[in-house]
Formats: structure tokens, C-alpha cells, sequence
């Protein structure tokens, strides 16, 4: 393998702003796709994050393939839903958006810990993770189940091994958290302008 596993997404990246720097659907969810395989690299321990992420980025790609240049701009399907007053349902590509942007924080925090923590265990840094992201979140039903499957994280050496490739692991996570960082931030701020920014998990 050319690379970490995040050199596509730190690639694609690159595209996820049109030239007057509107956040563009395909080439966001895009990104979010590159990092399904470096969760899978994660083993059991993330098959309930990556069913959320996966699910959630098809729920916004059908949305999208419906009429690719009314929804090119990502928050214009919010904005559809929020006139038709359907933004609140737990189906709706709202509620996508919002989850999807709270599992990729959990996932910059995750990764963020590996860099910042070099002593603690995998379960340490996700568990950490969680507690500061997802957790407010959750109910007590999501939260437990998060909480066992944690308990399952990969080796910490051996996952930085599978997921360094021949690249320099430390130096792309962190471009990779630095860079997706402000675009998960910029979800949140348009998020919270419309009042949606803070629901919670049924």
C-alpha cells in the first residue's frame, strides 16, 4: 500500500470546498467513505461506528443522487428539510449529517489521543474519546453497547503498524486532524444556526 491508510482521504479532502468555499456534498461524503477502511482495521470493536457512518452516508448519497445539482452544496438538503419541517425525523438526511459529523469528531479525537497519548492502551483513547464526543449524546442503551464493544479495540502497536502502510503514520493522522477538524466545526456551526445542532439519541 502507497502510503497510510488516510492518504486518500487526505487527498480527497483537498475538494471538499468549492472555490467560494461552500461545503460540497459528493466530495465530503466522499472523505468520510475513505475512512471506512480504517475502521475496519479496528476490527469488532468499531462495527457499531462503522454501520452508523456507512448507513449515514447512504442516506445522504440517495438524497444527493436524486438531484445531484440542487443538493451539490451539503447543506442544502438540510435546508429542504427544515422548509418542509421534516429536519427533526430520525430518517431525515438532517439527523444523517448530525450523526455522521458526531462519529467523524469521535474519530479526530480518537486519533488525536494515539499522537497525543503514546502510553495509553486502545481502549484508553477510545474510551477518552467517546466520553468527550459522542457520550452527551447517547442514551443509556447506546452508551453501555459502546462501552463493551470498546473493550475489544485492537493492540495499540499492531493497529499502527496495519494502518501506517509505508507512509509516516503520526504525520498523517495529525494532518488528517487538523485538516478535517475545521470541516466537521463548520457542520456544527451551520448545524446549531438552525437549531438542530443539539439532538439527542432516541
Amino acid at each position: 500500500m502507497e502510503g497510510t491508510v488516510f492518504a486518500p482521504a487526505l487527498e480527497g479532502m483537498n475538494h471538499v470546498k468549492s472555490e467560494e468555499g461552500e461545503m460540497l456534498t459528493k466530495p465530503f461524503l466522499d472523505v468520510c467513505k475513505q475512512l471506512l477502511p480504517v475502521i475496519d482495521k479496528f476490527g469488532a470493536a468499531m462495527a457499531l461506528v462503522k454501520s452508523d457512518i456507512g448507513g449515514n452516508v447512504t442516506r445522504l448519497e440517495n438524497k444527493y443522487s436524486s438531484n445531484p445539482s440542487e443538493f451539490n452544496h451539503l447543506y442544502s438538503m438540510v435546508q429542504v428539510e427544515i422548509e418542509a419541517k421534516t429536519a427533526k425525523a430520525s430518517s431525515s438526511c438532517t439527523n444523517g449529517l448530525l450523526w455522521l459529523t458526531r462519529a467523524m469528531d469521535f474519530l479526530v479525537e480518537l486519533f488525536r489521543n494515539l499522537l497525543e497519548h503514546q502510553d495509553w492502551t486502545m481502549t484508553q483513547a477510545c474510551m477518552d474519546s467517546y466520553s468527550k464526543t459522542l457520550k452527551k449524546f447517547h442514551g443509556w442503551i447506546a452508551s453501555s453497547a459502546f462501552t463493551v464493544a470498546m473493550k475489544l479495540a485492537p493492540d495499540r502497536t499492531k493497529f499502527m503498524d496495519v494502518i501506517g502502510g509505508t507512509g509516516d503514520i503520526n504525520l498523517d493522522i495529525e494532518k488528517f486532524c487538523t485538516n478535517f477538524s475545521p470541516l466537521l466545526e463548520e457542520n456544527h456551526k451551520f448545524l446549531a444556526s438552525v437549531g438542530m445542532d443539539d439532538l439527542k439519541a432516541s
